[in-house]
């Protein structure tokens, strides 16, 4: 009796054993076809998708951190030596807050509507203009929102554009009368060919200052475009002279900090001040293209990029207002205009503080 019980036990466990095996095998076919299947998808769409897939991955990882670091916190803290807890010091207590996150963001978040705002009120809240509330939520007037609703908010003033079949960088920026450049240099919008700004069908792009076409705006200050005086006009002490003449077509950004200058006549470009060429060329096919920097011996150096030609070498001095190069199209560029950039003790600081 009793070996015939062990017989079943062992006849059980192998069978057991191979109904596992066997399941085992079944997921890891499926697991190996849809392996197959997407990474033949991506081959096929990696133009278009390769980016999004990467995104997604680095995502991934993220979340996993921050899933991870309470428990491995907590794991560190268990094995404080067995010092306890510390005690307040002096009798100072701590307390908690909270407070909305400076962290760049790149997509368009919800928020819901509370009882006693308004259009403009949100929009100081989240560092936007109240055309570009209106724009994305398609309201008809400035109070027309209640408590309750939500609204989608763009993370910087302009527009969320989706793209349609035929349309470039080009044919967007112009439609919203702003430079393409502006397109380009905002890191959240991605293109499915890097070298020629290529954009996909259906995709949301992101139009930096840009200005729904035949509108009276509501905030019209905020997308006043300025032109520059002539160049080579000299300022206060502390100034800089303006290194060249055309339209203003992108500001200074967390992400581009610096003022784009655009003229379609490509005219020269002039040292905003006296100093020492320290860098002049394209080194190592950085996206500035041609450029060069200007240390002016004060704490300040002044970056002038994107040049068709340079006429100053390494080691040059300058006086201010001297022609050191022609305003060009080269390096990760759109159009023909200067980037130029003011660097204060190592931090790029606003233009506009400094050309008066």
């Amino acid at each position: 009796m009793q070996n015939l019980l062990l017989s079943e036990i062992k006849d059980f466990l192998i069978s057991f054993f191979l109904y596992i095996r066997k399941r085992f095998y079944q997921l890891f076919s499926h697991f190996e076809n849809f392996k197959c299947s997407l990474a033949g998808l991506l081959y096929k769409q990696r133009g278009r998708w390769a980016r999004p897939f990467e995104h997604f991955s680095y995502a991934g990882l993220v979340i996993l951190a921050v899933l991870l670091a309470p428990v491995i916190a907590q794991s560190y803290s268990d094995r404080t030596h067995g010092l306890g807890s510390i005690p307040l010091v002096l009798g100072v207590t701590t307390e908690a807050a909270t407070s909305i996150s400076e962290k760049p963001r790149g997509e368009i978040i919800t928020y819901r509507v509370q009882p006693g705002d308004t259009v403009s009120n949100i929009a100081q809240k989240f560092g936007i203009s109240t055309d570009t509330i209106r724009w994305a939520n398609n309201l008809e007037s400035i109070k027309s929102i209640k408590a309750g609703q939500e609204l989608k908010i763009l993370p910087l003033n302009g527009i969320a554009h989706k793209v349609q079949r035929g349309e470039t960088v080009w044919s967007v920026a112009k439609k919203y009368s702003v430079g393409s450049q502006g397109i380009v240099d905002f890191p959240f919008n991605t293109f499915v060919n890097d070298e020629n700004f290529t954009l996909a069908v259906g995709q949301t792009l992101f139009v930096p200052d840009g200005v729904m076409p035949k509108v009276k705006l509501w905030q019209p200050s905020v997308y006043i475009s300025q032109e520059t005086p002539d160049a080579g006009t000299v300022t206060a002490v502390g100034s800089f002279v303006w290194p060249t003449g055309g339209r203003i077509t992108q500001g200074y950004h967390w992400y581009h900090k610096a003022i784009d200058i655009a003229n379609k006549s490509a005219p020269g470009i002039l040292a905003a001040d006296s100093g020492k060429v320290v860098s002049a060329g394209w080194p190592n096919g950085w996206g500035y293209g041609n450029h060069l920097i200007i240390d002016h011996g004060n704490g300040f150096q002044t970056l002038y990029a994107h040049l068709s030609k340079i006429y100053v070498k390494v080691g040059q001095t300058v006086n201010s207002g001297d022609s050191i190069g022609q305003m060009g199209s080269t390096g990760r560029s759109t159009g023909i205009h200067l980037h130029f950039e003011v660097i204060k003790n190592g931090v790029k600081v606003n233009p506009l503080n400094y050309l008066k």
